[in-house]
């Protein structure tokens, strides 16, 4: 057995790389956005506030949210790789949206 039999695979790069600056935009533009999406004054949320349970939005206000951050970005956002995970909290929805941008035609 040779030294190259024994070597380990090289790591693969993530599918998609978040932007840290994209993502800080993204996260105070949901701060910024909840509210008007909810219809309510927020307190102070943390970032792994869940979405759902926590601050009660729903599949409809959820969508809002994604359209107003898109519109107040002057982002686009690939929405079809979106699913329960990427909703879990104001975090992994930054995160989500971070990696999923797409270029504006």
């Amino acid at each position: 057995m040779t030294d190259s039999a024994l070597a380990l695979p090289s790591p693969t790069p993530a599918a998609d790389p978040v932007d840290p600056v994209l993502r800080l935009r993204v996260l105070t533009g949901i701060e910024d956005l909840l509210p008007r999406v909810l219809g309510r004054e927020l307190p102070e949320l943390p970032a792994d506030a869940c979405l759902f349970d926590d601050l009660g939005l729903t599949s409809a206000s959820t969508l809002e949210l994604i359209l107003e951050l898109e519109e107040s970005l002057e982002i686009q956002i690939d929405v079809e790789q979106i699913d329960q995970d990427a909703l879990r909290s104001i975090s992994s929805l930054a995160d989500f949206v971070a990696g999923h941008t797409v270029p504006e035609e």
